[in-house]
């Protein structure tokens, strides 16, 4: 069997086209009255975390996702969470950030929700009930709840990212070690679900196993490559983060020591040229 039929999500294009369109005519119009617009590179990771999350919710990955494929679903659910919301972050500059906090009810609730704890417990809890037995059957069956479980799990990342992509200085991201360790222990939870997938004897979700097979790939194969992207797809992510920030906090921690250094020479230098008769 191919793949689906070819077919436009019209409400996706008009959904995630606005957003876009509207970044691009706030930054416009805000660099024409204050001469603040967004960097490049801004703009660049804002057009990368909405094609993340226009492939994800257009053909093929829509489709095969909810009418085929439950390791498809989880390429779905991995670029809502793990790829386009630490992009969308990095590429808001942080005058729209101050525009969308505005509103003392939404700067208090975001600002509870980011502490890096809370991120944590909002975070998992939603990753868990989204791949929830009934749920997930739910899901597939009903488009409004589709939509909605999206949002939700799009909504937690996003929050469960902000301790370490936040530019904002009154709501600021973790030190560089605090980050390591808390996406650390992001990494464990979803092992819990992805171990159920990989190592299940039986089909945990009874929609999947009644869609059309494709590709000749069998209901429990299926389930388990849905766990090992969730469980290695996922790891690789924060572990390349972590990475990242290690590498990039030693090589300031020495760019720092080196400037101390030089300083102290510099300093010596002059109290032995004082010290001259």
């Amino acid at each position: 069997m191919r793949l689906p039929p070819w077919h436009t999500h019209f409400d996706v294009w008009l959904l995630l086209g606005s957003i876009w369109v509207g970044y691009f005519l706030l930054v416009r119009r805000h660099r024409s009255r204050t001469g603040e617009g967004a960097s490049l590179r801004q703009k660049t990771f804002f057009c990368f975390g909405m094609l993340a999350l226009w492939a994800g919710a257009d053909w093929p990955i829509h489709d095969l996702a909810e009418g085929y494929l439950y390791s498809i679903h989880m390429v779905q659910h991995m670029l809502f969470s793990w790829i386009a919301p630490p992009l969308l972050i990095a590429g808001m500059p942080v005058w729209i950030l101050r525009v969308l906090l505005k509103p003392r009810p939404v700067r208090g609730l975001v600002r509870f929700l980011t502490r890096p704890v809370m991120a944590l417990v909002v975070f998992n809890a939603v990753l868990l009930f989204t791949h929830w037995p009934a749920v997930v059957d739910l899901s597939v069956r009903s488009q409004i709840t589709h939509f909605g479980l999206h949002l939700l799990l799009f909504s937690a990342s996003l929050v469960m990212w902000w301790p370490v992509m936040s530019p904002l200085p009154e709501m600021p991201s973790l030190a560089p070690p605090a980050q390591m360790m808390y996406l650390f222990l992001q990494s464990l939870a979803p092992t819990i679900p992805a171990s159920f997938l990989t190592f299940g004897s039986k089909v945990l979700y009874p929609a999947y196993a009644a869609f059309p097979r494709i590709w000749g790939i069998s209901a429990l194969t299926d389930q388990l490559i849905a766990g090992l992207i969730m469980k290695i797809g996922g790891g690789l992510i924060l572990w390349g983060f972590i990475a990242t920030i290690f590498f990039r906090w030693h090589a300031r921690e020495e760019r720092d020591g080196l400037d101390v250094l030089q300083y102290r020479n510099v300093d010596r230098d002059v109290r032995a040229e004082l010290m001259k008769p």
